[in-house]
């Protein structure tokens, strides 16, 4: 997938091309440059203990935390704060403006270090299953980095394999991935993204991502950053082994409309997030646009909405950044998938974790495999003492005996519960208020089950 084509140290099994160290001896101050030093491989070892409170040992952390409640008020400071961070992507007509993020200079010059290892300035990246004819040659050429596709890629990072004018869309993913290549920070959409990030959150996730799309067509984004940003970067163990518990909490809805369900605790609440905004700049097709009174659209009330809380929130010390796109086509909506893809996999190598494995899903579905089979064991159960003469009905503790799953007693009243709702079995006495008091029973004898 193009927006991933140039990710190297956020997984483990990259591997850097040392030759570029030796062409790369200077960089621009505000450059992102390439370490040549090897990432290591995840270690399946006993974990050592990290405490949760990483910003102790980390000087940026710290630096953050000596600036924190000084965010900048002054409007012409703001303003050249505003002009000087600006990224504009002029093909796409995508901005992205973080100047209501409070990061310093100082903070910028002490994460120069960590982009530098996040990126390689060379595009010779094969993305594809070990073994094929495009590994073997990327292996043989020696290619910056070879990113091996397992069969267990999630669905958060192919969401381009399907869609309405996917072409469109690819198209949209292909520039964006062009522009986050760059090794300039101010010219990087996806860096400055994650350096927002790794400030609003200290690196530790202590603040949630509130995302907040001001247009109805994009109602689901907020949804598929959930799963992109949690799935990802919720991680327990970092590549060193170490337990970290690293992740970023991700929520919101429709600005247009939702925002009136959150905005007042975001204001003046519990301060334990940083905002997204996504703004639209085209309201509606040519002349579709009626004025509700004099001078004003319908438009012009969800811009002033969108600006009123920013400054709203930010006159609160309420930090935020806003994603600026032209109009909601296929191609911006590619590009913003592949905006996002790219500033997770940075942030991940930021925190030294893995972004592409997904271990808790998998605990999930492997847990839920095991529910199912005790499932199965509880129905033969139930339907041999059900094939009785008379039927015998049971409690909790004896089907938990029969199945020899004492220790799942509460799963199985789970499992009984759900069957009685849905008339799958009989509840002969008591009921699930009191589990205690249950005797259950199928209500008919399958025999071809019995002798199966």
């Amino acid at each position: 997938m193009a927006s991933l084509s140039g990710l190297c140290s956020s997984f483990p099994s990259l591997k850097p091309n040392n030759r570029i160290g030796a062409e790369l001896s200077s960089f621009r101050k505000d450059s992102l440059a390439v370490s040549t030093r090897s990432n290591s491989s995840f270690k399946h070892s006993v974990a050592r203990e990290v405490s949760a409170d990483l910003s102790k040992t980390n000087d940026v952390a710290g630096l953050k935390k000596a600036k924190q409640g000084e965010l900048e008020k002054d409007p012409k400071a703001l303003w050249r704060r505003y002009v000087d961070w600006l990224y504009q992507h002029k093909e796409l007509g995508l901005y992205l403006d973080v100047s209501r993020i409070g990061f310093s200079d100082e903070f910028v010059s002490e994460m120069e270090p960590r982009f530098q290892a996040a990126f390689f300035v060379y595009s010779g990246v094969a993305i594809t299953q070990e073994n094929s004819l495009l590994d073997n040659t990327a292996r043989i050429e020696g290619w910056v980095a070879r990113f091996p596709m397992f069969d267990w890629v999630g669905g958060r990072t192919s969401e381009m394999s399907a869609g309405v004018d996917i072409r469109e869309m690819l198209v949209g993913a292909s520039m964006m991935d062009e522009a986050t290549r760059s090794t300039v920070l101010r010219k990087n959409p996806a860096a400055l993204l994650a350096l927002c990030w790794y400030w609003a959150t200290d690196g530790i996730g202590s603040k949630d991502m509130v995302v907040l799309p001001y247009k109805d067509s994009l109602l689901l984004f907020s949804r598929y950053l959930q799963q992109l940003v949690m799935e990802s970067l919720g991680k327990e163990f970092d590549l060193d082994g170490n337990r970290v518990n690293q992740g970023i909490s991700v929520y919101g809805n429709k600005g247009s409309t939702d925002q009136h369900a959150y905005i007042q605790q975001l204001r003046e609440g519990v301060h334990n997030f940083f905002v997204t905004f996504i703004e639209v700049l085209r309201d509606r097709p040519p002349g579709h646009d009626w004025e509700l009174e004099p001078g004003v659209t319908c438009g012009d009330y969800l811009f002033g909405m969108l600006q009123g809380t920013r400054s709203a929130l930010y006159a609160n010390d309420r930090e935020s950044i806003t994603v600026t796109v032209q109009e909601v086509t296929p191609r911006s909506v590619g590009a913003l998938i592949a905006l996002y893809e790219r500033a997770v996999g940075i942030y991940a190598s930021l925190v030294n974790i893995n972004a592409y494995h997904q271990p808790g899903v998998e605990a999930g579905k492997k847990a839920a495999g095991e529910v199912l089979a005790l499932q199965k064991r509880v129905l033969a159960v139930l339907n041999e003492a059900s094939c009785e003469d008379p039927a015998e009905s049971l409690t909790l503790q004896e089907i938990a005996d029969r199945c020899h799953a004492p220790d799942d007693i509460e799963m199985i009243y789970k499992i009984i519960e759900h069957m009685a709702a849905n008339d799958r079995a009989l509840i002969a006495e008591g009921d699930c208020g009191s589990p205690y008091s249950l005797k259950v029973f199928l209500g008919e004898c399958n025999v071809d089950e019995l002798y199966a």
